[in-house]
């Protein structure tokens, strides 16, 4: 009796003996038979959703990079000593130092025997016995609720109510969250549903942060883009929500609008016009509203404010406020304290039905609770010191000085640009980056697409290469067909920044000079 026998090689996956089936069981009980194994899971049978998902702000630049300085470390020779990573908005690792409270509030609160110290302030012991006597065993390592530890959340509906100068808000309508991003993903997953033409549709702004596009894809979800304005530095344009609602509705259920504000890739700063136009088209087409407002401490032009969409919609009056469906996110990880690594952050939703209510917290329910330390930095976040307290002084300084630099590099970052040839950068109004655009040949146009990857990939991967800076692509974030940008942070020192944009000048010089073209720079 004949058997095919399929033993599959793990490098090459090729079918490589059909044998006897005696031969076979002699093979098997020898001691040296290595085990077969056919794998489950391979690029054929993995989840199409997770082939679909991008994230550019970690993509193959950032891997690139990261092999660059390992080899760097090795001694391996390149044309520069360094790598200066100013593709993602991580503060701390950019050389940013902690908020002095918020890491003393934290590590009371993970080590309880320190608050016999006198080394600490006493406001600062206040706000963790608070945290603590909310916890488990008054310990940060035991679970908390779903939504959050409750005083932590009522400390958030407080903040939210002096940030809107007296807007209600419930602490009910609170939950923290790990990061910002696991509460928007968790909208998202309450919103998609439907099949065909009736598969939930969402708007995202264009450019985006890649975590929509992310979670859209990994939802199944249908993508709606609508273009800021880049020539109005990056404004909504309501006509254009109307024009991308009315395209998508031929194949798809729009039933939710995102928007960053302020920007992120692109650092604009919302007028409280363009969020009331957002608010009145949400409510004429029936939109769930999702506002992204973790640079909510991010303004440096001095004739801007942040406006929150929930204190706008109070100010549109009750058929507005009790209506409208909207989430508004808020994250420890960017504003002042740049706390990344703690993934705190929290999130306040508004006239949710009843019934759905519920089962938020039970998808909520799922992953048990966000980090229990991340509640407690944002505690220190929405509670921080009063005048009155000891900590004030050094706290207001340490707030001040961050907030300052990151204004300063934010002009320094847009005027220097904007002495280059061939780039032009709006003004970074807020946020933490700008997102020039980049006049690309037409030769270099037609070398990337032979290579088969965007101008502006392998503008940032040659830049990569000879510079050490490592940047995104446009590409990853979205624009306009034909048009060309990167996003870089302003998170580095200023004199590193300096340095970055200098060099980055001298390699757009000396890339439009080798592929030199008759079409003078667009600026």
């Amino acid at each position: 009796m004949t058997h095919t026998w399929y033993h599959i090689d793990r490098q090459s996956s090729l079918l490589i003996r059909t044998i006897h089936l005696k031969s076979v069981l002699q093979w098997l009980s020898s001691p040296s038979t290595p085990l077969l194994k056919v794998w489950t899971l391979t690029m054929d049978t993995l989840n199409p959703q997770v082939k679909a998902v991008e994230y550019a702000v970690r993509g193959p630049i950032v891997t690139k990079a990261g092999d660059i300085e390992r080899g760097l470390q090795q001694g391996q020779k390149h044309p520069f000593t360094e790598v200066i990573k100013a593709n993602i908005g991580d503060s701390h690792a950019m050389g940013q130092k902690p908020i002095t409270f918020l890491r003393q509030v934290v590590a009371l609160c993970s080590f309880p025997e320190l608050l016999n110290s006198s080394s600490f302030p006493e406001d600062a012991k206040q706000r963790a016995r608070r945290i603590l006597q909310g916890c488990g065993g008054q310990s940060l390592g035991s679970y908390s609720a779903s939504q959050g530890v409750d005083c932590i959340r009522q400390d958030v509906a407080v903040y939210i109510e002096q940030r809107d100068k007296g807007v209600p808000a419930d602490w009910d309508n609170i939950y923290l969250t790990t990061g910002a991003s696991d509460g928007i993903v968790s909208i998202l997953k309450m919103l998609v549903s439907g099949q065909g033409r009736s598969r939930s549709g969402v708007m995202i702004p264009i450019p985006q942060y890649p975590l929509y596009s992310a979670a859209i894809s990994e939802l199944e979800a249908v993508q709606i883009n609508y273009y800021l304005d880049e020539d109005n530095c990056w404004a909504l344009d309501i006509n254009e929500l109307h024009r991308a609602y009315q395209a998508a509705k031929e194949h798809c259920h729009p039933r939710v609008i995102c928007i960053i504000n302020p920007g992120n890739p692109t650092g604009q700063v919302q007028s409280r016009k363009c969020i009331e136009d957002v608010l009145h088209f949400a409510y004429e087409e029936n939109l769930f509203v999702m506002s992204d407002e973790v640079y909510q401490d991010n303004v440096y032009s001095p004739d801007l404010q942040f406006h929150s969409f929930k204190k706008v919609l109070y100010e549109m009056g009750p058929e507005y406020f009790n209506t409208v469906e909207l989430a508004s996110f808020h994250s420890t990880s960017k504003g002042y304290s740049g706390e990344c690594g703690f993934r705190g952050g929290y999130m306040e939703v508004l006239n949710l039905d009843l019934e759905v209510k519920a089962q938020l917290v039970k998808l909520l329910s799922v992953r048990l609770c966000p980090p229990v330390s991340g509640q407690a930095a944002m505690d220190v976040i929405v509670n921080p010191p009063l005048p009155h307290e000891p900590s004030y002084l050094q706290f207001h300084k340490e707030k001040s000085a961050v907030l300052g630099a990151l204004a300063e590099k934010a002009q320094v970052t847009e005027q220097t640009l904007n002495t280059v040839p061939g780039i032009k950068c709006n003004p970074v109004q807020g946020a933490m980056y700008a997102f020039p655009r980049i006049f690309i040949p037409p030769r270099a146009v037609e070398e990337a697409k032979s290579l088969g990857m965007s101008p502006d990939m392998m503008y940032c991967l040659r830049l990569l290469e000879e510079t050490g800076i490592c940047l995104v692509p446009g590409s990853g974030f979205g624009q306009r067909e034909g048009t060309y940008h990167f996003r870089m942070t302003i998170l580095p020192t200023t004199e590193k920044l300096k340095v970055l944009l200098e060099k980055l000048r001298d390699f757009h010089i000396k890339f439009l000079k080798e592929y030199a073209s008759l079409e003078e720079p667009k600026r």
